[in-house]
């Protein structure tokens, strides 16, 4: 297998975002008046010379009323059909903006950036479940978008809400991936409770609903699934959001641990700058869709030096200072 697990080149995605500062127009309003008044499929309709039915006053009385007010409409309908073309209502946004880099078989490349900033787009571009306006991706030299089947073979995903049967168990949701992904069921069942209790997670645990589980044990049970398949490249997308301390360790020391034993490459997007430099051989910064920084923690902190107190710079510190955002500002994930 080649020594470059992921290259992307110039990768681009645009997104249409609708405008919020244009008032809405009253023309839905009036064209219901003017349906009620003479619309000859309403429940009130009036034909020419009648009047719900019984004889009325015709093309002279209300006939007249009704042709007026459809022709005041169907002039306001031409004129905001044009004021959209003239002015519409969104406005194309690059959340991924001529990105290119590549990582190592093996690596675990970490990807922090503010909300908004095109992470999570990101990794759905390299997960094939987006595809990219511009530009190329390539998983292990299988093309994302001609070879997309290829590419899924290959890769697994735990995304920061991660999606379940809630009224299963953890243990029949793990059945189920399994299955989906040709893994022998029994194999997989002895496989998925060494993982759960590699995570800190009980065994007795794997046979209530995950209704009744929390959070972190939720999170946990997704990164169980993400594992079960032996993914060459493992992509997380904020995948100790919710954890507490411990558990977001017992998680971290896993990655650590399928990465060296498995061969396995990591992408990972996170918040957490200390996870990032406790785990990532390099890290990229990105910002409104492009890398402004993408070097070792260790030189990305050399090259700031001290911060504004003196004291030796931090991740967090690197990623202010090439943001302008404090991390609390972007805590929340963004579904970017």
């Amino acid at each position: 297998m080649e020594d470059t697990a992921l290259e992307c080149i110039g990768a681009r995605k645009v997104f249409r975002v609708k405008k919020e500062t244009r008032p809405e127009t009253h023309l839905s309003t009036e064209w219901s008046v003017a349906s009620a008044a003479g619309d000859p499929g309403g429940q009130d309709a009036a034909q020419p010379g009648t009047h719900g039915g019984k004889q009325g006053p015709g093309v002279n009385g209300h006939g007249a009323a009704i042709g007026a007010t459809n022709g005041r409409h169907r002039g306001r309908l031409a004129l905001s059909r044009a004021m959209a073309t003239l002015f519409p209502r969104s406005v194309p946004v690059e959340a991924v903006s001529g990105v290119t880099f590549s990582v190592k078989r093996g690596e675990i490349f970490g990807i922090l950036g503010p909300n908004g900033s095109g992470k999570s787009t990101l990794i759905r571009l390299i997960s094939t479940l987006l595809l990219p306006d511009d530009g190329e991706i390539r998983v292990f030299g299988h093309d994302v978008v001609r070879e997309r089947f290829a590419v899924r073979r290959l890769i697994n995903r735990v995304s920061v809400e991660a999606a379940f049967f809630k009224k299963l168990s953890a243990m029949e949701n793990l059945s189920y991936a399994a299955r989906l992904y040709d893994v022998d069921i029994r194999q997989a069942r002895r496989t998925a409770i060494e993982i759960l209790k590699r995570l800190g997670f009980g065994e007795n645990k794997a046979y209530e609903p995950l209704e009744d589980l929390s959070r972190g044990m939720q999170q946990k049970v997704a990164v169980a699934r993400a594992l079960l398949t032996s993914p060459v490249l493992l992509l997380l997308d904020e995948p100790t959001t919710g954890l507490d301390p411990v558990s977001k360790r017992e998680v971290q020391d896993y990655v650590l641990e399928v990465r060296d034993s498995h061969d396995t490459t990591v992408i990972l997007t996170t918040h957490d700058m200390q996870e990032a430099d406790r785990l990532c051989d390099r890290v990229a910064i990105i910002d409104q869709g492009r890398f402004v920084a993408l070097d070792t923690p260790m030189h990305l902190k050399a090259g700031l030096g001290r911060n504004g107190d003196g004291e030796a710079a931090t991740l967090e510190d690197v990623f202010f200072a090439l943001t302008g955002k404090a991390l609390k500002e972007s805590h929340p994930e963004e579904g970017d």
